[in-house]
């Protein structure tokens, strides 16, 4: 007998990358994707929304559900609106700017309504197995666990794209773009006794697509693979300008997804983390000097990577969603 398919929830900031993450999620025969849960970072949190669904719609797989999150952080008292140099990575549109057809069928549901539906499920299944994998900042996942009775035990050992243990940071020194978007919130979660993965910069910058892979696609003759290598060469010429050392652009989110997948993926280094809130060092993600020696660690920070085996997965998943992609959302 089979086993059960894990649920699976994406919470998206949706760009360039949450797109390549999306692909990768519903090439894999191992997850049933639940939903996405839509927020801000790249873009603003109903640009995800919008993005996402049009994505869906492009995939062929618009039965997915969209719902909206958070629109900033915890201690954010406007929407936040991207900054002019996440603009020039992802573009004005998160997608490079590359057209795509597309919006919201209607209002999308409330985030936290179904992360509470999705956990009471959890609980109350034999055997269910629910994942969710956050891409952008941690601020839903903050709210649910304070509003949520059980999410954490619902949710096992989370996932999460953003920090960096070992490496600089890609917003200043320190931090990671996730993870400066909401400290208190990166903060809460980490110190809070959920059990979490960390998939950073650590790792993240070992997995690197090319312009060969985006060829690859264009050729599959699909308007899915024509936007996604579009797309995507736009987000490789911004590394190739700002991290010509890499040789392409790294696959931050599909990571992530992955590891929620399979971690046998990464290498981690059990450890109780904190995120430094103040000061020049804002956004750090840093072991907690008061948990050092807790015999109990929390958190899997992932500092290796098998990126050839990731690597080959993510062409093999990504590649047959764009091929079987072949009516756009007017078809």
């Amino acid at each position: 007998m089979s086993e059960k398919r894990a649920r699976l929830i994406l919470d998206l900031d949706t760009g360039v990358d949450d797109a390549l993450a999306l692909a990768y999620a519903l090439g894999s025969p191992e997850v049933e994707l639940a939903g996405v849960v839509c927020t801000y970072g790249n873009v603003t949190m109903r640009t995800a929304v919008r993005n996402t669904v049009a994505l869906l719609e492009l995939l062929g797989h618009p039965e997915v559900p969209v719902f909206a999150g958070a629109d900033r952080a915890l201690a954010a008292v406007e929407p936040f609106a991207p900054p002019a140099g996440v603009a020039r990575i992802h573009g004005k549109n998160g997608f490079g700017d590359q057209p795509i057809s597309g919006w919201c069928r209607c209002a999308p549901g409330d985030g936290m309504a179904f992360l509470r539906s999705e956990a009471q499920r959890a609980l109350g299944e034999k055997d269910a197995r629910l994942l969710y994998v956050p891409t952008g900042p941690l601020t839903d996942l903050a709210l649910g666990l304070g509003s949520i009775a059980g999410l954490a035990d619902a949710l096992g050992r989370v996932t999460f794209m953003g920090g960096a243990l070992v490496v600089p940071g890609n917003v200043t020194s320190c931090a990671e773009a996730n993870v400066a978007n909401d400290p208190a919130a990166a903060d809460t979660v980490l110190r809070g006794g959920l059990r979490t993965r960390m998939v950073g910069l650590d790792v993240t910058h070992q997995a690197v697509l090319t312009r060969e892979d985006t060829a690859a696609w264009r050729e599959l003759g699909t308007p899915a693979g024509r936007f996604f290598a579009d797309m995507t060469d736009h987000y490789i010429a911004v590394y190739e300008e700002n991290n010509p050392h890499l040789g392409g652009c790294a696959l931050h989110d599909p990571l992530a997804v992955a590891v929620a997948i399979d971690p046998s993926l990464v290498g981690c280094l059990a450890a109780n983390l904190r995120v430094d809130l103040e000061g020049v060092t804002r956004g750090r993600t840093v072991c907690d000097p008061e948990r050092l020696r807790d015999a109990r660690k929390t958190c899997e920070v992932a500092l290796t990577v098998d990126a050839l085996r990731f690597l080959g997965e993510f062409r093999t998943r990504v590649t047959r969603v764009l091929a079987q992609a072949r009516r756009t959302p007017a078809e």
